[in-house]
């Protein structure tokens, strides 16, 4: 297979991304099956916020054990995934970019675990007890495993990935995408753009969990428009 992507054809690059694509899910499906022998832990760990919880149909609770497996091999399997993805768009870039494949993997993989743990330690906790607060006498939470293990599910991975933002923005602007300026101009744009990105990816509409998301994400914004400025200087 020639090394130059515009020499390759259509169908060689749809075989690649196939190939690509099967081993990420190969990587997925191992990494499950090890996490469903430690279902019942994890389970113990995301559930630690809540006192009591729930589930509410025969097979909920195995169903349940079943994502949380999917789930933790889908976050175990990420630098494997993230390779595979590098290694798909690596033959379009320079060979000075081609090289930081590794360390394009191991910082991505650095900042979705802090995006995971900011929002498990951080914003999990503060959320859940702000949600739970506006029970009263005779309005109980009765949480069901299902709806709360989605949540904090879906909660992680979208902080895992918003989180990646400042590797994106450093390797745009490594390639010439995106300058600093651009960025420093789009500040008013980028608030629109996460405000509505924080809507979508919440689970829950409450404004809170939304406001949540959306304050690190601007955060990160900032970050990115130093990370580009001074890679901008090293060129």
């Amino acid at each position: 297979m020639p090394k130059n992507p515009k020499e390759m054809p259509f169908l060689a690059h749809l075989e690649e991304l196939r190939w690509r694509i099967i081993k990420s899910l190969i990587s997925i499906l191992l990494f499950s099956v090890i996490a469903y022998l430690f279902s019942e832990k994890i389970l113990d760990f995301l559930t630690k916020s809540v006192d009591n919880i729930y589930f509410t149909a025969p097979t909920e609770a195995f169903a349940v054990r079943i994502k949380i497996s999917l789930i933790a091999g889908l976050i175990l399997s990420f630098p494997v995934v993230f390779y595979q993805l590098w290694q798909f768009v690596v033959p379009g870039l320079m060979d000075k970019e081609a090289k930081m494949v590794i360390p394009a993997v191991i910082f991505a993989t650095f900042f979705f675990v802090g995006g995971a743990v900011f929002c498990f330690y951080l914003v999990l906790p503060v959320g859940i007890k702000f949600l739970l607060s506006f029970q009263t006498d005779k309005l109980k939470p009765w949480l069901s495993v299902k709806d709360y293990i989605s949540f904090v599910s879906w909660m992680i991975l979208a902080f895992g990935l918003v989180f990646q933002l400042p590797i994106v923005s450093y390797f745009m602007g490594k390639v010439g995408i995106i300058t600093h300026k651009t960025l420093s101009k789009g500040r008013k744009y980028a608030i629109v753009i996460i405000l509505i990105l924080a809507a979508a990816l919440t689970p829950s509409p409450d404004v809170f969990s939304q406001l949540m998301l959306a304050a690190p994400l601007y955060f990160l914004y900032e970050v990115s428009i130093i990370l580009v400025r001074v890679t901008n200087k090293n060129e």
